[in-house]
């Protein structure tokens, strides 16, 4: 189905056309009309299934701008997914007026609470900052809300936040629809279902709807020592527009930014220990094509949401399935076409053979 057939503001439209989407996702598909309806959603989807838009384009179309209310909550695990939502509605939202706004922690409370007083219609939150907010300030009203939405669910479980879930989702007194996204349900999630979401219509994408189609998985073989040559050289002759180069460690990654820094010029490096400044800098700039070359690890590039990367390349093998199903997920998205490339040594093969 075609964005274009839906009954959609002209102003939404128009910005869809200049994102270049075109034909809606299946999990878009599937839980547009209903979320439109005002039902409940519990969905399982992986990241780059195109979920953020299965949520920003309907809360855009519902939300009355003439209101100077919070009128859509979303809540996701991290700071990275805070700000992948706030571009990417406010991109849906650019030409009409819908004002979205983010808020998470590593970043003063006063600015935010500057723009907080002023006027925001949907908010983005990471639990933790969300429930400073509540407790410390009286700058976030919760009364308007009509749409909550939990992304990620699974991930705020692991991560220690659902006491803090709970006694935000105890906060919305007022009838409001929830969409609930999860790539697992395990039984704590299960417990939020049955607490508050009513019959939900539910939507599960089999792996052939979750896995992008125009993904294609590359594997190279080489020996340790021939690495890095090997991945100089596949960057000199591959057409690559953009790319996002994991490492297993901190200490592997500096390393490979350093050896690369001296052939490639547009490179940066993220990793965990980053001050959150220093971090949304390099994603603004690669997601403005700045850089061409991002290395990250694993804990990093949680969460990281790019359309146009063309490329991601295991430069350090993923020892887990989980890992590489995070990694490469993070090109082929939105049905673009992408390029997963691993480079295999020696000591993971028989590792290799479990992953095919």
């Amino acid at each position: 189905m075609k964005f274009s057939e839906l009954d959609l503001k002209p102003e939404i439209l128009r910005a869809l056309a200049d994102m270049g989407y075109q034909e809606l996702t299946p999990i878009q598909e599937k839980t547009f009309l209903p979320v439109l309806k005002g039902r409940d959603v519990l969905a399982r989807a992986e990241t780059g299934s195109g979920k953020t838009a299965a949520c920003g384009i309907p809360l855009v179309q519902m939300i009355d701008p003439s209101v100077n209310a919070i009128q859509a909550l979303i809540l996701v695990p991290t700071r990275e997914l805070a700000l992948q939502y706030v571009d990417e509605i406010s991109k849906i939202a650019r030409f009409t007026d819908v004002v979205p706004f983010a808020i998470f922690g590593g970043f003063s409370m006063e600015i935010q609470k500057g723009k907080l007083n002023d006027r925001v219609h949907i908010l983005v939150a990471t639990p933790g900052r969300l429930i400073d907010f509540l407790y410390n300030t009286t700058s976030i009203d919760l009364s308007g809300v009509r749409t909550l939405v939990l992304d990620e669910a699974d991930e705020m479980l692991k991560m220690g936040f659902i006491e803090d879930i709970d006694w935000i989702l105890s906060c919305l007194i007022h009838p409001h629809q929830t969409l609930f996204f999860a790539a697992t349900m395990p039984d704590e999630i299960n417990r939020l279902i049955r607490a508050y979401l009513k019959e939900p219509v539910r939507v599960e994408l089999n792996k052939e709807q979750i896995a992008p189609e125009s993904l294609a998985h590359h594997f190279q073989y080489t020996g340790r020592r021939d690495r890095l040559h090997a991945l100089i050289e596949y960057l000199e002759t591959e057409k690559v527009s953009q790319a996002i180069i994991f490492c297993n460690s901190r200490h592997h990654g500096e390393t490979l930014k350093k050896e690369l820094e001296g052939k490639f010029k547009s490179i940066a490096y993220i990793h965990g220990g980053l001050e959150q400044s220093r971090r949304t800098s390099i994603f603004e700039r690669f997601r403005q094509n700045q850089i061409t070359l991002m290395v990250a690890t694993d804990v990093a590039g949680r969460g990281l949401d790019f359309s146009h990367v063309s490329h991601v390349i295991n430069y350090d093998y993923p020892y887990r399935l989980e890992s590489y199903t995070h990694r490469t997920g993070r090109t082929g998205r939105m049905g673009r076409s992408g390029i997963a490339m691993t480079f295999v040594t020696d000591q993971e093969l028989e590792d290799l053979k479990s992953l095919l």
